[in-house]
């Protein structure tokens, strides 16, 4: 049965990596000759357009930006402000529903997908558009934070009830950590945008759309889907791993010759996202850490909170004692280009969904340092479910890690011959093998393109 073209818009939250996300789909939909309409931050669109492997099909919308207080001029991501501003951008992003109502009438798509835009289900309503919430996070983590056995609508969530899953979650290895179900109580509650928590956002969100679609593979997530479908009353889609396609760029000469000068599987890579932001304390500590180790190392991370540079950043007499095995970068690097290259053995992560997706195609063995929200979950799937990376050690109660932490799990995960590295390794390859099979994904997305025709004709 050949579905029919259809047109689709796609409005997600300003983040990169939410943006990023939602293009990766559009490209996967636009292979299949459906017709993209992409809203987006006019002056951010330069930023993805080589991303774009469909411009005959998929058109980026540009959308202007309402100023709101507090928020600098010219901010469109969070990439641009620190995490304090988050909600400021959020309440900008609610300001655009006059513009995104009149938009959606003059392209008259036949569905859109969102994600935090809460009013969006009920404008798209009135439209007699299909509504989907296209969610970048896991069904896991919808399942443990924001299920309806969570009677969210009654109470606010403490850090008590975060720690353990709700009564009828599918058996597993996630649980949280004291630190970390405090923080998540505590961001649940604060408001996000005007007047809004965070999590009714996500509730209005989740119960008003048409259906949701999740980026994952049943073989590795299918319990977690089955409860949310059950608990939520709503239909759950897959849309398989959705796997970035392969660069179309080189990578940097000064990286190729950098890189080159290692042995094969040596390198240890980190890099925690645009958004990751550590204490000065922590920053130290994971850099000493990799020292340790006695390996070489690239770390692409952010400068630690209240650093003017980098360099006053770094750990008294880091740069001669690691001189010519070390580099520690403040910008952005080609990441996926970087964990394919046959020198680097590890990747440290912060457990972002995009970050993990492209590790796990590789075999680059996997340390997973989760730094906020969903990112202890992904964690706890990757060490826990699916055991294929290791989890370094933090303080239950204040979430710190030492340098020893540190390098305890890389030595781990690069040790074949110990009993978890052999472990781990041995998952790593056999996930990162089924997520390449053939066939695997061009199944997930044509079943995703067959159920939402259902849903246009429903």
């Amino acid at each position: 049965m050949v579905a029919n073209i259809f047109h689709v818009a796609m409005y997600p939250w300003f983040a990169l990596g939410h943006l990023t996300s939602y293009l990766h789909i559009s490209n996967k939909l636009a292979e299949r000759g459906h017709k993209i309409s992409f809203l987006m931050p006019r002056n951010t669109i330069s930023k993805l357009e080589h991303f774009n492997l469909h411009p005959d099909l998929i058109s980026f919308v540009p959308i202007t930006i309402p100023h709101v207080d507090g928020l600098p001029l010219g901010s469109e991501t969070t990439a641009d402000i620190p995490f304090s501003l988050h909600s400021l951008l959020m309440t900008a992003m609610d300001l655009t529903e006059p513009i995104i109502e009149d938009t959606l009438r003059e392209l008259r798509p036949h569905m859109v997908f969102f994600d935090f835009t809460y009013w969006l289900p009920a404008l798209a309503c009135r439209l007699g558009i299909k509504a989907l919430h296209y969610c970048t996070i896991s069904p896991a983590t919808v399942g443990y934070l924001i299920s309806p056995e969570r009677k969210l609508h009654e109470k606010s969530l403490t850090e008590e009830d975060l720690i353990d899953p709700p009564p009828s979650f599918p058996p597993s290895a996630i649980k949280l950590q004291p630190h970390e179900a405090r923080g998540l109580a505590t961001a649940t509650v604060k408001g996000y945008g005007k007047d809004i928590s965070f999590t009714k956002r996500q509730l209005i969100s989740f119960t008003s759309c048409d259906a949701i679609v999740f980026k994952t593979c049943r073989e590795m997530e299918g319990p977690y889907c089955d409860y949310l479908e059950k608990t939520m009353r709503k239909q759950v889609i897959l849309a398989g791993p959705v796997l970035p396609d392969p660069p179309t760029t080189t990578l940097e000469e000064k990286w190729v010759t950098w890189l080159g000068g290692f042995k094969s599987k040596t390198v240890i890579f980190c890099a925690f996202g645009s958004e990751c932001i550590l204490k000065s304390n922590q920053f130290k500590e994971l850099l000493l850490g990799f020292e340790l180790t006695g390996m070489p190392f690239l770390a692409a991370l952010k400068p630690p909170i209240g650093a003017k540079t980098m360099k006053l950043a770094l750990p008294e007499g880091f740069i001669e004692r690691t001189k010519g095995r070390a580099i520690v970068v403040g910008d952005w690097v080609q990441q996926q280009l970087i964990l394919s290259h046959q020198s680097v053995g590890c990747f440290v992560t912060h457990c972002g969904s995009g970050s993990l997706t492209e590790a796990m195609v590789t075999d680059c063995q996997l340390v997973l340092l989760p730094h906020a929200g969903d990112q202890f979950i992904n964690a706890r799937i990757m060490s826990g479910d699916l055991k294929v990376g290791v989890e370094v050690e933090k303080s239950e109660d204040d979430g710190l890690f030492t340098k020893e932490a540190v390098c305890k799990a890389v030595k781990t995960v690069m040790d074949s011959e110990g009993e978890l590295g052999h472990m781990v390794r041995t998952n790593h390859a056999k996930w990162g093998k089924f997520l390449l099979s053939q066939g695997l994904e061009n199944s997930y997305v044509d079943d995703l393109v067959q159920k939402l025709d259902s849903l246009l004709k429903s």
